[in-house]
């Protein structure tokens, strides 16, 4: 394939699979060099094959892990192997490619007999997305085991036997309950989960249990209701086919991007805000949650109401904000009422102004920063109708907060909201179909700009 075409593959099919990543140049290459090879300071370099006298430079702020190489040089390769077939027809091409970015997926995480038994049980979890059992939709959970190999013989079953018979959607639910296979593709039997010893996951947390038990030597596969198919090893969920878009989840560049702008910037806070907006995905609830920057706390007070602020520091800062407003708008009348209003300390605000929920919220998070919160209840508040709110050390400013929106916006609720508070740090929005969108402001133009997207 020419440069052009392959600048175009590179900008719509592999940057959006690598958070964070973009072309920063290129650079000259000989037939010596591999078409994908480690550059320096957390770059790639590729090229379609090696006769090529270039290549591409793609760099991001984290490294790239082995398996993010190995995808890479499968997706190159096929890629380059379609290009030489010269098909005409755009639309085929299209269809090629996506088969060849799921095929590509598969390789990249296992050794080369496993992966052939890999792309298959996805294909078959693929047909299963679109069925149902008895009118309702299908889970499934599967386990490849890397360190069995069983070669068939008697009284031996493959997938290709019993994927496709309707009893077999009975055996597992892709959360606790799963069928194990070999690395051939041969039944091994039946995995209850239940007591996995606690190690650090990187995953949803309704899938935390199938993270666990997916170490190094085995890989789990997940049908979910919604039709989705979620692919863990490593102890963390890797990849994932949804809307039939796959995605690939670099969760610590994604985590190292919250850092963006903030400087005091804790990682502990950072993987929380994170992983809740993980699990807001995939619980399809929905939620906006934004992380200030430590310089810009104060004027975010702005938008929001003094009624869903949670803590008493802001409540002071906010009430300051609004006596000053009220003495530059040169009306006794009105100055007297909001000195009235703020003149009771913050309990006494909360309960004077039937702010049941602000005073529910502070009696369950009972003052702990937001990543010390149960993972659950991170969850269940950034549901809530409205935006959640924490400051650079933690501290949540308010949850399910309506903000004040700034005229001339044109996009919907959620987005608006998002969009509003980006300007004082980096805002989350996660939308019920599981698409978790982060922005941020540039501080010399003011545009808006994309952080990264997941899912």
């Amino acid at each position: 394939m020419n440069k052009k075409e392959f600048y175009a593959i590179t900008e719509k099919l592999i940057l959006p699979l690598f958070t964070g990543s973009y072309i920063s140049g290129e650079e000259v290459s000989s037939s010596r060099d591999n078409e994908v090879a480690y550059g320096k300071h957390n770059s790639l370099l590729i090229k379609p094959n090696k006769a090529e006298e270039y290549r591409l430079v793609l760099r991001r702020g984290q490294p790239f892990k082995t398996f993010e190489l190995n995808l890479l040089k499968s997706i190159v390769s096929e890629m380059n192997d379609i290009a030489e077939l010269n098909i005409a027809d755009e639309n085929y091409v299209k269809k090629l490619q996506a088969y060849a970015i799921e095929k590509a997926i598969c390789s990249s995480i296992c050794e080369e007999d496993t992966s052939s038994t890999l792309i298959g049980v996805v294909n078959e979890l693929s047909k299963w997305a679109s069925r149902t059992y008895e009118g309702k939709k299908v889970t499934l959970g599967l386990i490849i085991n890397e360190a069995s190999t069983v070669g068939g013989g008697e009284g031996a079953l493959h997938y290709n036997e019993i994927f496709s018979k309707d009893f077999f959607s009975l055996l597992s639910d892709g959360k606790k309950s799963f069928v194990e296979f070999s690395k051939d593709g041969y039944l091994l039997g039946y995995v209850q989960l239940s007591k996995i010893r606690a190690v650090p996951t990187i995953a949803p947390h309704e899938f935390d249990l199938i993270a666990r038990y997916c170490n190094d030597r085995r890989v789990g596969i997940i049908l979910t209701e919604n039709g989705e198919v979620l692919i863990f090893k490593n102890r963390q969920l890797l990849f994932s086919k949804r809307r039939g878009i796959w995605n690939v989840y670099s969760h610590e560049e994604a985590i190292q991007l919250l850092s963006y702008r903030g400087s005091y910037s804790s990682k502990d806070i950072r993987k929380a805000i994170y992983y809740t907006a993980l699990d807001c995905s995939y619980a399809y609830s929905g939620g906006i949650l934004v992380y200030l920057n430590k310089d810009m706390v104060d004027t975010a007070l702005m938008h929001i109401n003094a009624h869903d602020i949670l803590d008493e520091k802001y409540y002071e800062i906010k009430k300051k904000m609004e006596l000053e407003n009220a003495s530059k708008l040169y009306n006794l009348q009105n100055l007297s009422s909001v000195e009235a209003l703020y003149s009771v300390p913050f309990e006494t605000f909360l309960k004077e102004q039937r702010c049941y929920k602000s005073q529910c919220l502070r009696k369950i998070i009972n003052g702990k920063p937001f990543y010390e919160l149960n993972r659950k209840l991170r969850q269940e508040l950034v549901a809530m109708d409205g935006a959640t709110i924490i400051d650079f050390d933690g501290t949540i400013v308010a949850v399910g907060a309506i903000l004040k929106i700034e005229a001339g916006s044109e996009s919907g609720g959620r987005l608006a909201a998002t969009t509003t508070l980006a300007k004082y740090g980096n805002s989350i929005k996660i939308s019920q179909d599981g698409i978790i969108q982060a922005f941020f402001a540039d501080r010399k133009t003011g545009k808006l700009k994309n952080l990264f997207n997941v899912g």
